[in-house]
């Protein structure tokens, strides 16, 4: 178990933001509760899949028979925040891997996000790299609408990078230039 558990437990705000230009984005995942303010590090891959599977999660449980929970199939438009991410962007740690869950005791959506921990494979034992717990954790519980609207903006903000070459379908960058198969120029 990790040593430092960073607890939110229906934040004020739970989001997907970025810093930086398209091509260049540092992808974070920010709580904020009342004062306390959390930024962890991620790949833009994790939060797509992140997104996707609170999607499946919720669409699951809404065609569960006999599901007494009211799930939103849609986000909520006065649950969705476009807001730039709180300042200050102070990195607490770069996510490693990541965890979801549901509590069907609260109605609420769990996710933990656990710090990447590198290690040399070479100093260590496979059995000492097995038993290697993260110093902390970010455990954040939010309801099912807030869950929705949190996949919604994550969703935008993967899909607001690069566009993406007609030709060869890799993100262009103002030096672009296509590896296209043999016959087209």
């Amino acid at each position: 178990m990790p040593s430092v558990v960073h607890r939110f437990d229906w934040p004020d705000r739970f989001v997907v933001g970025t810093v930086g230009v398209p091509g260049q984005r540092t992808f974070f995942l920010q709580v904020r509760d009342a004062d306390d303010l959390i930024s962890v590090k991620v790949e833009k891959e994790q939060t797509a899949a992140l997104a996707q599977r609170i999607d499946e999660v919720l669409n699951d449980l809404m065609e569960t028979d006999g599901n007494r929970f009211s799930i939103p199939a849609d986000s909520a438009p006065e649950l969705e925040d476009i807001d730039p991410l709180d300042e200050p962007i102070d990195e607490q740690f770069r996510v490693g891997v990541m965890s979801l869950g549901w509590d069907p005791s609260t109605a609420q959506v769990i996710i933990e996000a656990f710090p990447l921990i590198e290690v040399d494979p070479d100093q260590l034992t496979i059995e000492e790299i097995d038993d290697l717990e993260p110093e902390e954790v970010l455990l954040v519980r939010i309801p099912v609408g807030t869950a929705r609207a949190f996949s919604k903006r994550t969703r935008d903000i993967v899909a607001g990078g690069r566009p993406l070459c007609t030709l060869c379908g890799e993100p262009m960058d103002a030096d672009h230039v296509c590896d296209l198969p043999d016959g087209f120029r």
